[in-house]
């Protein structure tokens, strides 16, 4: 996806873990690049929350530490954001997204998510947490995850597994979709398994083109 939006948008793909995957300097604009099937939560980045442990042990003593070790997190992706926009000297950051849904149909959009003048992507009073219940599988146990359910919808946003890798899993994405019949996005079928080509004939095909160098 990062290679395909760089190539139509003639930017450049980023090797890092920033937020932003593709930039393009000259208009001073990168976007962040997802692609999953449409029930796969988000995967946001490792999030190494500073204070890490005395934040945890705090959050399971009160409510006001629960919202303290949350509030660190929001402000974690607030500042992986604010980051890109300083190091790349972005005026913009935009979503450029790839859904692909149960019935073989995929969605493709892209929006705008923050700017220099609006860096900030969350607001860390819209959420309310708390730690789930261990999970018992037959090969082991899973750890408790801190969740965060987004106060206007009641609905769950994000799961962190800071006892573990501390992934950071973004459920609340889905609240970035335009709405149906939207006219920003592209909607197509994937292709069937007569229709698809190997990556050896589809580079036989571009070599056969006329491309600039």
């Amino acid at each position: 996806m990062e290679a395909v939006l760089a190539h139509v948008r003639s930017a450049t793909t980023m090797p890092t873990y920033d937020f932003v995957d593709v930039v393009k300097h000259e208009d001073r604009c990168g976007w962040q690049v997802k692609s999953t099937k449409a029930g796969t939560p988000v995967t946001w980045k490792r999030a190494k929350i500073p204070n890490a442990t005395s934040l945890i042990k705090a959050s399971k003593k009160s409510a006001a530490g629960l919202q303290q070790l949350g509030n660190a997190i929001i402000e974690f992706c607030n500042a992986h954001a604010h980051e890109s926009l300083s190091k790349y000297d972005l005026d913009e950051i935009g979503y450029s997204r790839l859904i692909i849904h149960k019935d073989g149909h995929v969605t493709y959009f892209e929006r705008l998510l923050c700017t220099r003048e609006s860096p900030r992507l969350f607001n860390p009073h819209d959420f309310k947490w708390k730690w789930s219940h261990p999970k018992h599988t037959i090969k082991k146990e899973q750890l408790p995850a801190l969740h965060g359910t987004h106060k206007p919808t009641g609905e769950k946003w994000w799961a962190w597994h800071g006892l573990g890798e501390n992934q950071l899993h973004f459920s609340g994405e889905a609240a970035w979709w335009p709405q149906p019949r939207s006219h920003h996005v592209v909607t197509f079928k994937l292709p069937t398994g007569d229709e698809k080509i190997s990556f050896e004939m589809f580079a036989e095909l571009l070599s056969h083109l006329d491309l600039p160098t």
